[in-house]
């Protein structure tokens, strides 16, 4: 069912009485915290063994600056989005 309701003279909403799908619906908090910490310790691990090698000398803080630079971006935008996919494919395959 659809409405037409109105709040204040000249605007106007449509309401849907229809149940939202839960198809598509995010996963848990608890998912997305494992999975970001699943994209993060990698990318970190492999980014610490490599600056091991050319930022020895720098201040803990400049060598934290620089790795989570790399790290954050490439896990926001490519690595934790993939897995969240991959994570969503894995769930509607088993409930089908």
């Amino acid at each position: 069912m659809i409405a037409e309701t109105s709040d204040a003279p000249g605007t106007s909403s449509i309401v849907s009485g229809a149940a939202p799908d839960t198809s598509s619906a995010a996963p848990s908090v608890h998912v997305r915290a494992f999975v970001t910490w699943l994209a993060i310790f990698p990318i970190v691990a492999v980014g610490m063994s490599i600056m091991s090698v050319f930022a020895e000398g720098w201040h803990p803080v400049l060598r934290s600056l620089v790795l989570t630079a790399v790290v954050v971006p490439l896990a926001v935008y490519l690595v934790v989005p993939n897995l969240l996919k991959l994570y969503t494919r894995w769930t509607k395959s088993r409930s089908s």
